[in-house]
């Protein structure tokens, strides 16, 4: 080999080596790592237990009125459904042909109803609802199923003591251990 073309091997192995090396040192440069507050204010989940549950209360004559204001719109009237998910009736159905998945029909737990609500709802602004609105919404909804009262109040205290139909029929794919 002439020592033409080694000093051409060697410029082109530097300049892979300098690029590839280059390339390594660059980020993209997108985002930050969360700050231990930002994680705190996501980490708010419920378990079925309702370990967690926030201060605060609401009946349904309070949850209509929110419903009202932030839920109808997708849900419809009385939980009717259209254009979203029906939240309200099914109850029986979950055994036939055409199944109904409701809140009073199909969740287990009303402590998830409150953490879905909480994190999720409304789907245009996330946590967007004050926990006295949350526990309000989650009482009207489970009374427009029958399953409180109308005059019932709910709390951190109350809403895990509520027993949903479905509760027992539902099988859990992880069991606590014995």
């Amino acid at each position: 080999m002439s020592t033409h073309s080694l000093s051409a091997v060697v410029m082109v192995l530097l300049a892979v080596l300098g690029y590839t090396h280059s390339m390594a040192q660059e980020k993209p440069n997108l985002g930050r790592p969360a700050t231990p507050a930002e994680v705190a204010g996501w980490d708010i989940s419920i378990p079925p237990d309702g370990t967690g549950l926030p201060p605060g209360n609401g009946t349904p004559e309070q949850g209509a009125v929110v419903y009202a204001q932030k839920c109808q719109a997708c849900h419809g009237e009385k939980g009717a459904g259209k254009p979203n998910d029906q939240l309200v009736g099914g109850q029986g159905t979950l055994a036939s042909a055409n199944p109904v998945r409701t809140i009073g029909s199909y969740w287990p737990y009303a402590t998830t109803v409150f953490d879905y609500v909480r994190r999720a709802m409304p789907y245009t602004q996330p946590q967007s609802l004050t926990n006295d609105e949350v526990y309000a919404v989650t009482a009207y909804l489970l009374q427009l199923n029958g399953i409180i009262g109308a005059q019932d109040v709910i709390n951190a205290q109350t809403l895990p003591r509520v027993q949903m139909p479905n509760r027992e029929h539902f099988i859990l794919a992880y069991p606590p251990p014995k």
